[in-house]
This record gives structure tokens, C-alpha cells and sequence, in this order.
């Protein structure tokens, strides 16, 4: 087995055979979550904690039926009333939680660098759920195996990530882990829209859509984050939707079999049209929401192996 993470903090600190692996794996449980009985017994006896700084829907519902289905008992805390509240600080928290030997330990924070935080405090594996603007490992993971399923391969693609990409944890992950298995990556938005060490990324930057879809093998929309901004980014909605919201005169420019993706929640008429978002010829979005659950449920078995093999005394 490649895979040697004991934390799924980030894309960053893994290798391609790794994210291979864990791919692999995920494609076993795509075929299980399609089956009539969706259940296995990998995480049997085994506990898992949810906590969720943010409010999320797809994302907590997909960890937490990806823990059941793997057998695990899994408590979902609510955070929003919880001690931190109270004034708590993280890492009393952390300690409150390594008190009740959990085994994994599911975190979405609003701060970057929290989830690593955490993961230096507890003696438990830690998954990344989003932190910050940092990373959001287990989304990037999930389009790779998107994309990987709907085009037979993960490298040597034209991809371009549209949109917000600022303020985009989704956009970093989905750059680190393409840029490992040798894809091309462009990324196109407003200059506004654009981190300001861009060019440190190794990317094309295009301020035109159709210039920055030309013969693309995937379009990765993403969502504007409107709640990470404090100033006037962009000039209006429906400006935005005019220059940057993917519609058919848009996407006729990227190649004949592009595959169009997004995170979700989608704003449709805003970044994406509604016929797109909606088109099963072209949309991969459902996908992305069904690979969720496999990805994750990949992700838990394979940090579990690689604990159990460091409490045995092998090497890894």
C-alpha cells in the first residue's frame, strides 16, 4: 500500500501514488453504495466525531454516511452550541476530545491552519473538511475521481477552474492535486477574483472565458463566496453572470466532450446557467456528489489501516 498519510489535512503532503490509491479504493465503494445492502464492517467498533464550524450540508451528510455505511458509530457535534461558544479556546476542545478516544475526527473550521491545529493535540487520525482558505482535500479528491471516471485518465487533461478562486479552498486543493498528476490547469476570473501570489501557482491566468475554455477537457466552476468578501469584488451579479457565468455560447468553446463541474451549493444565473448545470451530457455535478461518499469513505479505511499498522510496530 502507498498510502502513509496519518492525517488527510491537505493534497499538499501527498504523493501520486498515494492519491492513487485511495482513488482506487474509492471506485470499490462506488460499486458497494450502488449495491442494495451499502453496508461493510472496516470501521466496526470504531468511533467518529464530526465537528463543523461551518454550516454545511453536503459535505457533513456525506462524512457521515460514509462513516455508517463503513460501520462506525458516528456522533455529530453541534458546534454552533457547543463550549467554544462559551469561550473555549480550540485546543481545550482538542483535549476535551482525545479524553473520549475517538478514532477519527471529521473538522470544518473557518480559520486556516485549524484542522492542523488539532490534528498536533489528538491521538486519533484527522480529516480536513475545509479550513480556512486553505484546502479542502477531500473535494479535490472527489473531482479527481470524478474526472477520472468520466474521462478514463487523471493526467495529461486541459483543465480549467473558473471563478472565485481568491477566496476558494476547493480551487487550491483542486490545483495541488492536479498539478501532482500532470495536468494542465488555467485559471480564469476577474483579476479581483485572483489570489495575489498567483504566479507562484504554476498556472495560465485568463481574464476572458472563452479565451481560458478553448479546447479544455474539463470546466470546474466554483462558487462565489460571498461571505469571505468585505469589499465590492465584483459590480453586480448580473454582470458577473454576464462575463463569467458558464452558459452554451461559453461553453462552446472548450473541447466537443468537455465535462462541466461545480462544488456546489450552486448560485444558478450567477455562475453557471441552469440548462448547463442541469445538462447530463455535459454536467458531471451529481457525480461529484455521489463520488463524495465513496472518496470519504476511502479516505477513513485507508487512515485507519495506516494506524493500526503504527500500533502494531510495522513500518509504513
Amino acid at each position: 500500500m502507498a498510502f502513509r498519510a496519518k492525517h488527510l489535512l491537505g493534497i499538499e503532503h501527498l504523493g501520486p501514488d498515494e492519491i492513487t490509491d485511495l482513488l482506487d479504493l474509492a471506485d470499490q465503494y462506488v460499486d458497494l453504495n450502488r449495491q442494495d445492502v451499502k453496508h461493510s464492517e472496516v470501521l466496526s467498533g470504531l468511533t467518529q466525531i464530526n465537528m463543523f464550524f461551518e454550516n454545511s450540508t453536503r459535505t457533513q451528510a456525506s462524512f457521515e454516511l460514509a462513516g455508517k455505511r463503513l460501520g462506525a458509530d458516528v456522533m455529530n457535534m453541534a458546534m454552533q452550541a457547543s463550549s467554544v461558544k462559551k469561550g473555549e479556546t480550540l485546543i481545550d476542545t482538542a483535549l476535551t476530545l482525545n479524553a473520549m478516544h475517538p478514532d477519527l475526527l471529521v473538522v470544518r473550521h473557518p480559520q486556516s491552519g485549524a484542522v492542523n491545529l488539532l490534528a498536533e493535540k489528538v491521538n486519533c487520525a484527522v480529516l480536513n473538511a475545509g479550513d480556512g482558505r486553505h484546502e479542502h482535500p477531500t473535494q479535490a479528491l472527489l473531482d479527481a475521481l470524478t474526472i477520472r471516471r468520466a474521462k478514463g485518465r487523471l493526467h495529461r487533461l486541459n483543465v480549467a477552474i473558473c471563478g472565485d478562486i481568491a477566496h476558494s479552498r476547493v480551487a487550491r486543493s483542486n490545483l495541488l492535486l492536479l498539478g501532482k498528476m500532470e495536468n494542465r490547469v488555467r485559471l480564469v476570473g476577474p483579476s479581483t477574483l485572483m489570489p495575489s501570489a498567483i504566479g507562484e501557482f504554476g498556472v495560465e491566468v485568463y481574464e476572458d472565458m472563452k479565451e481560458g475554455l478553448k479546447d479544455v477537457d474539463v470546466v470546474m466552476m466554483l462558487r462565489l463566496q460571498k461571505e469571505r468578501m468585505d469589499g465590492g469584488f465584483i459590480p453586480s451579479e448580473r454582470e458577473y453572470y454576464h462575463r463569467y457565468g458558464l452558459d452554451s455560447e461559453k461553453l462552446g468553446h472548450a473541447k466537443p466532450d468537455a465535462i462541466v463541474m461545480h462544488p456546489g451549493p450552486m448560485n444558478r444565473g450567477v455562475e453557471i446557467d441552469g440548462t448547463i448545470a442541469d445538462d447530463i451530457n455535459r454536467s458531471v455535478i451529481q457525480e461529484q456528489v455521489e463520488m463524495g461518499v465513496a472518496v470519504r469513505m476511502a479516505a477513513m479505511e485507508l487512515l485507519v489501516r495506516v494506524r493500526r499498522k503504527t500500533t502494531a510496530g510495522v513500518m509504513v
